[in-house]
Parts: structure tokens; sequence; C-alpha cells
């Protein structure tokens, strides 16, 4: 589905059929990227990619960090692109968001490579808009370091406001998910859009607000799953709301600079190889010891796949004079590109590894989580 929306927005964008992105759209597609955060952020369970799946994740992303910053410094020594910090910061990031749709229908969060998936991706969502907070931004490091503290504090404070009245909270939740109420629905939607709001007007990326709702949230019922809780938001933010971000991430491919020339293409095909150089290459190196062969090459492909930071960072980058408009649509339609390309080679080999795995035993624990 995200393949289609993506051509779709293309179709209709202005090079095509000629529709423009209005300030209506733009609100729903922030939105929607706002709940994508939120469900990153929601299936984030600190308890489950504690220990070896988040330490892989970090050694994993700082390994991309440095290899997107040795190709960045390539490319712009030859003359490629003008700023090795944008581009290879735009190199290093994961579309986790984007993919959750796409593994929970394919029935892999639940498994072994799922864990290390949602390590990897949380860190190599969450680390790049980290970097665009207090590195890539227009204002000093300091001056972001320090928006940034005051958000943190605010949600931590909404997280221990939140947990203190779990036990007021929830069992309301449970009693009205069925009622024309629907306070568990209403409540996460208007944590989502509160936090995002908070986040904007501080300055910071909007990403923050949402992951963050979605990491509280997930505290909040972790001891008490509500099942209908899950399809419901999942009817709303996919059925409503992430399609806008998607349509709109296609009305705004600049077809005609990236088609203007040879040169064009040809940098977006490289792109679309270097996220997979990037972001695979810690997949291949690094989890030799925890996950067989396809499911390391399932997860090169999985965090390859890259998308809505990709859109952030070059948005910056060009509004700064840092990127070509050229280099920017180049980096946008490889990411386009690694969304329609990547999650289904990596959804290919993870089901051939499943398909090969032996029945849970005694270990099947660890099997399913991840957990050494």
């Amino acid at each position: 589905m995200v393949v289609l929306e993506l051509v779709f927005g293309v179709l209709l964008g202005p090079h095509v059929i000629g529709l423009h992105v209005t300030p209506f759209l733009s609100f729903f597609s922030d939105l929607g990227l706002g709940l994508l955060f939120f469900f990153a952020g929601y299936e984030i369970d600190l308890h489950r990619i504690r220990g070896m799946p988040l330490r892989l994740g970090m050694l994993g992303w700082a390994v991309s960090l440095a290899v997107a910053y040795s190709v960045g410094g390539v490319l712009a020594a030859a003359g490629v692109v003008l700023s090795l910090i944008y581009t290879g910061s735009a190199l290093a990031s994961t579309a986790l968001g984007t993919l959750l749709p796409i593994l929970s229908d394919a029935g892999q969060m639940r498994t072994r490579l799922g864990t290390y998936l949602l390590g990897a991706g949380a860190v190599g969502e969450f680390g790049p808009v980290l970097l665009v907070t207090l590195v890539l931004s227009a204002q000093s490091t300091l001056h972001n370091g320090l928006i940034l503290g005051a958000f943190i504090v605010i949600v931590v404070a909404v997280a221990v406001l939140t947990l203190r009245l779990s036990h007021q909270t929830v069992p309301m939740f449970k009693r009205t998910i069925e009622a024309s109420s629907q306070v568990a629905v209403r409540s996460a939607l208007v944590l989502v859009f509160a936090l995002a709001f908070l986040a904007y007007k501080l300055g910071l990326d909007l990403l923050l607000g949402g992951f963050a709702a979605g990491m509280i949230t997930r505290q909040l019922l972790k001891r008490s799953e509500l099942p209908e809780f899950d399809s419901k938001l999942n009817a709303i933010a996919f059925g409503v709301f992430v399609p806008f971000f998607f349509i709109v991430s296609g009305m705004k491919l600049d077809v005609t600079a990236l088609f203007a020339s040879p040169s064009g293409v040809a940098k977006c095909l490289l792109f679309f190889v270097l996220f997979f150089v990037v972001r695979g290459t810690p997949a291949l190196l690094l989890y030799r010891r925890v996950l067989g062969r396809r499911q390391q090459l399932a997860l090169a492909f999985f965090s390859a796949t890259q998308l809505p930071l990709v859109v952030a960072i070059t948005d910056l980058a060009t509004a700064s004079g840092h990127m070509r408009a050229s280099t920017a649509a180049a980096l946008v339609g490889a990411a386009v590109l690694s969304t329609l390309v990547y999650p289904l080679v990596g959804i290919s080999f993870a089901t051939q590894a499943t398909a090969t795995v032996v029945p849970p035993g005694p270990d099947a624990y660890v099997e399913r989580y991840g957990v050494r």
C-alpha cells in the first residue's frame, strides 16, 4: 500500500497531473508523519530490546555514520555534492515507522529478526532526529541542546504523571474501549498532537513529539495490552492520516529536476545503492553471531529503507544552501525507491529464514525475543 500511495502522489503532483501541495495537505501530512513516528515509539519495548539488540543497534549506527561521512567526503571532494555532513546524515537513517505496517502485515514483528530490527531501527531513526536537532539546525548547538533538554524534561514529567495515574486510566480505557466515548484512542491522539505541537513550537522536529508519545503510551499499556486499542488506532492512523504523508511525499518529488539530465538519474541510482551500503553494512558485519545469513540480509535491506528523515534533511539542506535541488531530488527519489524495493526484498529473505526455522524447543523464549 505504501508503494501505491507514493506512486499515486507522484501522479497527482505538479509534474504529471499538475496538483500542488497546499497548506491543507501539508497539515494532514504532518499529522500522518507524527502518527507514523508514534507507532515507531509505540513498538519500542525497552525491556524487549535492552541488552544485545540495543547495543548492536547503537554500534551499527555508529558504523553507518562513519561510512556515510566517509562516502559524503568522497562525493564532496569529487564535486558531486556540496556538503558531506548533510549528505552523509541523509544516508544514515532508517525508516522504522515506514516499515512497521509492512512488517506487521508479514508477521515479522514478533520474531527474533523483529527484535533486532527494532533495536537497529530505533537508533537509526531516533539518532538522526537528534543529529538534525542538535547539529544541522541553523541555531547553535548549545541553543538547540537547551531547547531539547527542556523538551525532554516536559516529556519525562508527562510520562511520570501518566504512569502514576495508570491505575485509574487503564481500567477506564478497558471499560470504554467499545463505547462511543473511545477514551483510550482519543487520549492517544491528543497526546500525539500535543507533544508534536510542543516540539514544533520549541523549534524542534515534530517527529520527536510523535516518537515520545508512542513510547509513553507503550509504557502505560505494557502490563495491560489492549488489542482493540491497537486495532482502532491503526485504523485511524493508517486508514486516514498516514496515507497523506506518503501521497504528499510523492507529490513533492521533483521529477523534473531528477530527470533533467542523465547525471540526475545516475545520482539517484547511486544514492539508492549507497543507502544499502551505509545501513546494510553493519547488519552483515555485526549480527553474524545472533542471526542467520538470510536474517542478516533481511535486516540489511530493512535498515536501508529510508524516506521521512531524508525528506527532512534535504529540505533543511536546500533551504540553507548546503545542497543543490538536483541532489535533493536524487536523494528523495532514491529514498522513495528504497521504500518501494528494499522492504519487498527484505520480506523475501525473512520469509525464507522463517521457513527454515527449527520448531521451538526449551529455548523458545530466547528465539522469540532475542534476549541473551
